[in-house]
């Protein structure tokens, strides 16, 4: 090895996932973070760790020069770049070259022939490789491209040359939609990437999206590990991903990994890359090349699970100069992997974000968890919503599908709405269970899915939380102590929680080793209960579960049973005139972000329909407007960086004549 540390410009999970090998070949580590990141899990268990700038990435992990600087300060021979960010930058890998480090990545001319998907469809095409039907060259103009359409018949898909992560992709099913997509396509396009450069392609109907592992080294051995299955996507962004994939057959998987193969010939590729390639599930022995991506996945665990290989290490090995020693790769049963995502799926799939006040991570044979998360941390807006990953092996795909699902059902991340419950809904679907997958199942799904209402038991769990931690030390009063005793008749504890629609009393009488419970005017129900920090432990009428608990603010989040619940305690509503207040409105924040714009001032009379407050998280934004009409009280200003459910404004419902006389 002719270098002894490596710097990780990247951050989260895949930070800490190469920070782990680097530790495994005893070479020292160095994190990079910005101030968003100080507290980070790869910032902890980095050797060294550097700041590189302020929270906003184009401030920090997308600047080049700050990471450079950072690599040269510390003495890093190397780099790594995970994946995202500058991870396919080729200027990146050329000032990297100019400082003297080592890119422990592809070649600059690879990672540009392959970052312009124009041009990597021309230099695959010329391997032979096949590509969609479509037209792709520089500089089509909106005419050029609807007469070709014409030729290649609809549906097309248009896409951008630059870029990827399904930004500008437009399906066109019928020629007089065609204009407008081109138009917004190049609107997203130039704004997501600075170029609006389009092309067409056939869209092939039921697509399943399959990719190929391939690694080369800079002595021309080029081999590949198998083939990924990524179909499961939500708005083209993966979900779940499995190795292998229960489509191909033996003769094509050969021939799509000979394919791969060709394609990192194309460019005289080094290093590890994924070949994504398109396959309708209609013609499963007929695929066509997509793109490549001139990194590492995020999905590549699961080949490293089938496969026994550690990809990052060989990577570092590869960058060091090393020769592919292995001529075959044995695969080994199945393995799938599920994305945690800072997610609602109940709300439209929503940002979250917050304070992990807990985590609950799956253990056992064949089970394993990349992630960045730690209690403690704060899951801001400013990155992606990706937090971890869960992945799970077995001998079969049925038995790996089953260790995922419990996995799942074992994993929390108390604090922040996670998207575990969907993936968990999704993994049950008969189709996937077939494996009878396209691209476009997931957000058909997506509709069917309902997020579970709390029980009995989680209402009872959560009281009793807060009950127990009513109790005062040994020797305090008889009046002191919440177990309901009086003269004459017991008074119960009471205590008012609500999750959803849904909100009940829950009534406790009794000390922790012998109580009684019930839900609102529900059975009595024996209780015992010891809560140990976290750790609360209930036998409820005999049967015994243990929960993870945690609260902040008015919240309590449980994690037992295989679910996770978030409960909410109320205070008793006040007494007040009957028709005092009615239909009044309050806006709350649905997503953690920053408020950037309010379109109305405080005091002011508005219509219902009318914006007050726009919120925006990971470039996405909300506007929320009054529902009623009425006086808008504001609760916040441009800038404000808000939390999910946090009062944004009120609306006193008053009609415009009754709001002039008040002011008057």
């Amino acid at each position: 090895m002719n270098f002894g540390t490596v710097l990780i410009a990247n951050r989260g999970e895949i930070a800490v996932r190469v920070i782990r090998t680097c530790k495994k070949m005893g070479l020292r580590s160095v994190a990079v973070y910005s101030d968003a990141d100080a507290d980070a899990r790869h910032v902890a268990e980095a050797d060294v760790a550097v700041r590189i700038g302020p929270a906003p990435a184009r401030e920090s992990y997308l600047n080049i020069a700050a990471v450079v600087e950072a690599a040269v300060r510390t003495g890093a021979q190397a780099v790594h770049p995970g994946y995202g960010f500058l991870s396919e930058n080729a200027d990146f890998a050329t000032a990297l070259a100019s400082a003297g480090v080592i890119f422990i990545g592809p070649p600059v001319a690879a990672i540009r022939t392959m970052g312009d998907k124009i041009t990597a469809k021309a230099t695959v095409s010329a391997f032979g490789v096949p590509v969609v039907p479509g037209i792709a060259r520089p500089g089509l103009t909106d005419a050029e491209l609807a007469a070709a359409a014409d030729e290649i018949g609809y549906p097309v898909l248009v896409k951008p040359s630059a870029g990827g992560g399904g930004k500008g992709m437009r399906l066109v099913e019928r020629p007089g939609d065609l204009a407008a997509a081109l138009a917004a396509a190049r609107r997203e396009s130039a704004a997501a990437f600075g170029d609006d450069t389009l092309f067409l392609e056939r869209f092939v109907l039921r697509p399943r999206h399959i990719e190929v592992q391939v690694l080369a080294d800079s002595y021309g051995n080029v081999i590949h590990l198998g083939e990924r299955e990524c179909s499961l996507q939500r708005r083209h962004q993966k979900v779940i991903e499995e190795a292998p994939s229960p489509l191909l057959d033996t003769g094509t998987r050969a021939r799509i990994g000979a394919a791969a193969c060709d394609t990192a010939r194309s460019v005289d590729y080094v290093g590890a890359g994924t070949v994504e390639f398109i396959v309708s599930a209609d013609c499963p022995d007929e695929f066509f090349f997509m793109e490549m991506n001139t990194r590492l996945q995020v999905e590549h665990p699961v080949t490293e699970m089938v496969t026994g290989w550690d990809l990052v290490e060989w990577q570092i090995r590869i960058a060091a100069g090393e020769k592919l020693t292995a001529a075959d790769i044995a695969h080994h049963g199945h393995a799938v992997e599920a994305r945690i995502y800072a997610e609602d799926p109940a709300r439209g799939f929503l940002p979250t974000g917050g304070s992990v006040l807990e985590l609950v991570e799956p253990k056992g044979p064949g089970v394993r968890v990349d992630s960045g998360l730690r209690a403690g941390m704060v899951i801001g807006t400013e990155y992606d919503p990706m937090l971890a990953k869960v992945i799970a092996h077995g001998p079969d795909r049925l038995a790996a599908l089953r260790a995922l699902d419990t996995a799942l059902a074992d994993t929390a991340v108390l604090g922040v709405v996670t998207n575990v419950e969907f993936v968990r809904f999704l993994l049950a679907d008969p189709e996937v269970v077939a494996g009878r997958l396209d691209t476009g199942l997931l957000d058909r799904r997506a509709g069917d899915f309902a997020a579970a209402t709390p029980t009995d038991e989680q209402f009872i769990a959560a009281a009793v939380y807060r009950w127990l931690r009513l109790w005062p030390p040994p020797g305090a009063q008889l009046w002191e102590i919440p177990s309901g005793w009086r003269l004459g008749a017991p008074a119960p504890v009471s205590i008012r929680l609500r999750a959803g629609d849904r909100t009940d009393h829950v009534h406790i009488t009794g000390t922790p080793t012998a109580a009684v419970v019930r839900v609102e005017n529900g059975e009595n129900r024996s209780l015992q209960a010891h809560l140990d920090g976290r750790q609360l432990v209930l036998t409820l009428d005999g049967v015994r579960t243990e929960y993870t608990v945690a609260a902040a603010d008015d919240r309590i989040w449980l994690a037992g049973g295989g679910a996770v619940a978030v409960l909410q305690e109320v205070r008793e509503a006040p007494v007040r005139p009957e028709d005092e207040h009615r239909g009044d409105a309050e806006l709350t924040s649905p997503m953690p972000g920053a408020v950037v714009a309010v379109g109305v001032e405080d005091g002011a009379w508005v219509r219902a329909g009318t914006v007050v407050v726009t919120v925006e998280a990971m470039k996405m934004e909300h506007a929320l407007a009054a529902p009623v009409d009425g006086v808008v009280d504001l609760a916040v200003a441009v800038g404000d960086q808000v939390k999910v459910g946090q009062l944004l404004a009120r609306i006193t419902a008053k009609t415009k004549v009754a709001a002039e006389d008040s002011s008057s």
